[in-house]
């Protein structure tokens, strides 16, 4: 999954305000005594947070958008009988490993990796083909698989890993295991259906590293 933009709200600094970016914030509370300042993610919610005062979100995991009752039952509630799956990658690209887990239980079913050179993109692709694979193994042909990247969900509909990275004899492991899933795709069918998990309604997918 790609970075996730963040805005900082600063109501005790050099310049209060909201900034897009660490580095501006951290301009304005540098070497300012009693600095108040916190990151938000959406621009809605940190103009909200300016009106308001510091002390109203101390405290408060501000990492998360926080929904009308509309918009929760708009997004209803997750497929408890469904797999789930995520990658993690430290760099871009990096060392990176993806896995798949009971959605109710968060009991692990399947992890690969690390994998040197790798990308989130390319994990979470390797993850749904894989936990598509693994189902048809199971015989589970309509059970769900839940993931979090948008990316993975259209390479998987086209059968094509699409991706930048650059290949090499380092990674040429990771290289052989998109081939696979690839050739998988092009040589299977299947009726799981491949959902969209909302993680601004339910939190973090069940399958998340926890690294974040």
């Amino acid at each position: 999954m790609a970075k996730k933009k963040k805005f900082y709200v600063v109501w005790k600094g050099k310049k209060p305000g909201i900034y897009s970016s660490w580095n501006e914030c951290k301009e304005q509370i540098n070497g300012f005594e009693g600095a108040q300042y916190k990151s938000f993610v959406s621009e809605s919610e940190a103009n909200l947070a300016l009106k308001k005062t510091y002390n109203d979100y101390k405290g408060k995991d501000t990492r998360k958008i926080t929904l009308t009752k509309e918009e929760l039952v708009k997004f209803g509630k997750p497929i408890l009988n469904s797999l789930s799956v995520d990658a993690a990658c430290s760099g871009n690209p990096g060392a990176m490993e993806y896995r798949g887990v009971d959605t109710k239980t968060k009991k692990q079913i399947f992890i690969q990796g690390p994998f040197k050179k790798g990308t989130n993109n390319i994990g979470e692709f390797l993850a749904i083909v894989h936990g598509l694979a693994f189902l048809k193994s199971k015989n589970e042909h309509n059970y769900p698989i839940y993931t979090d990247s948008k990316i993975a969900m259209s390479w998987v509909k086209k059968k094509q890993c699409r991706t930048n990275v650059t290949f090499s004899d380092e990674n040429k492991d990771l290289l052989d295991m998109i081939k696979r899933a690839e050739k998988w795709l092009q040589e299977n069918n299947y009726s799981n259906p491949i959902l969209k998990w909302e993680t601004k309604a339910w939190g973090e997918i069940p399958a998340d590293f926890g690294r974040k």
